[in-house]
């Protein structure tokens, strides 16, 4: 597993949508990894970071997605193991928001001509959001609905943008996988099956 070192595709120099994320953002979040990947990794948004990590502060600090010590480092050994590496990095919403709230539904709506755009560029096989805010992003761009979240992870659902695939959110996975009847193991196998 290896930090992504390569250029941010930034799709634009700044955007003023959500005043809330403008005034708690450090830097626009953009996604980075290859941009002919077979996968695309969406995330509901940037944590805060941290500036005292010499590789992994974050995407707010960075500007680069799923760059964190915690969930950037977990989501990215779940991708590497599961067989789907490199892929492409990305998160639903493009800016912070205060205090690591969940993004709200406007924020959400803001962004997604942003990760709308990046799917057509990449142009991936498969899609997986991790955590219920990314697959409500997703979905909402293939004019979808979410039920129920838990009952979607790991179920595909074909769309217009490629094969969608829900995850759990790296933060909620150690808590989730059992109640869900899987191990870490399990779990990245039934992902590894299903790519």
């Amino acid at each position: 597993m290896s930090y992504p070192d390569g250029p941010a595709n930034r799709l634009a120099d700044d955007c003023r949508r959500c005043p809330a994320l403008c005034d708690s953002r450090e830097r626009i979040v953009w996604g980075v990894g290859p941009t002919d990947a077979e996968v695309v990794v969406v995330g509901e948004a940037p944590a805060a970071g941290d500036p005292e990590a010499d590789r992994w502060q974050g995407g707010n600090l960075t500007g680069k997605a799923y760059t964190s010590r915690a969930s950037g480092r977990a989501v990215r050994a779940l991708i590497a193991d599961a067989g789907a590496d490199p892929a492409y990095y990305t998160n639903a919403v493009k800016c912070h928001p205060e205090g690591n709230r969940d993004p709200t539904a406007d924020e959400r709506e803001h962004c997604r001509s942003w990760l709308a755009r990046e799917l057509r560029s990449v142009g991936p096989d498969v899609i997986l959001p991790t955590g219920k805010h990314a697959t409500l992003s997703v979905f909402a761009l293939a004019d979808e609905s979410l039920d129920g979240f838990l009952d979607s992870v790991l179920e595909p659902r074909e769309t217009a943008y490629g094969t969608v695939i829900p995850l759990l959110h790296p933060s909620y996975q150690a808590v989730w996988l059992s109640r869900l009847d899987h191990t870490r193991e399990s779990y990245v196998g039934m992902l590894r099956e299903l790519l």
